[in-house]
């Protein structure tokens, strides 16, 4: 698949006055975050790597998206959402406790650790999860919960929190102070992204497009 956006990069806007200094601030650091972290082991490390690459891999033609770091960086504040379904543990627990499970169910199924195995092996654990139909021991936790309420939006939310993932999907990120004008369907502001073959005006009247 062609890129949708290939000339724009939401991190051109850094200096200009889209962003403020506290947007920078939270950016840079984000970006900076390691995925070294003593919130979870070095095998549970490795699934995490091997399942984001399944689940949120990276983008074609762009910069990676650290979204491992990202996730780590919320398990290392145990920063929970206030809320979760019963049957499913507090974040830290719930991880820890999912890593750990999803290795033995990759061992159970194909006799080494999930971070060893290729696509496809990966992806028949990865269903199983899915599914509720499971065999290592997941410690009475609902693996569809975990699947539903962890993987899924802590994993996507990580990703689509980076730059890189913004710029692939043309979202111009951050809004403070300058904000968004042409908010009408079929118009964009000129610091927004322009995707392939768009010839839609950013200025001027309002254009509608055909179709």
């Amino acid at each position: 698949m062609s890129d949708r956006f290939p000339d724009y990069d939401v991190l051109a806007k850094r200096d200009t006055p889209s962003w403020n200094a506290q947007t920078r601030r939270v950016i840079d650091a984000r970006l900076a975050l390691p995925e070294e972290s003593d919130v979870l082991t070095a095998c549970q490390r490795a699934t995490l790597a091997a399942l984001a690459g399944r689940i949120v891999p990276q983008p074609d033609g762009r910069p990676p998206v650290n979204a491992v770091a990202i996730l780590l960086d919320k398990l290392s504040h145990d920063a929970r959402d206030g809320y979760r379904p019963a049957g499913l543990p507090p974040l830290l627990e719930a991880w820890r406790l999912g890593l750990d499970a999803i290795d033995a169910e990759a061992t159970a199924r194909h006799g080494q650790g999930f971070a060893s195995l290729d696509g496809d092996a990966a992806d028949i654990v990865l269903r199983a999860i899915e599914r509720g139909d499971c065999q290592a021991d997941w410690h009475e936790m609902d693996t569809r919960l975990f699947w539903q309420w962890r993987i899924i939006p802590d994993l996507v939310g990580a990703y689509y929190a980076h730059p890189s993932a913004w710029s692939a999907m043309g979202f111009g990120g951050p809004a403070a102070p300058r904000g968004y004008v042409r908010l009408d369907a079929n118009r964009r502001d000129p610091w927004e992204a322009a995707e392939n073959g768009d010839h839609r005006l950013a200025t001027g009247p309002q254009t509608i497009a055909n179709g």
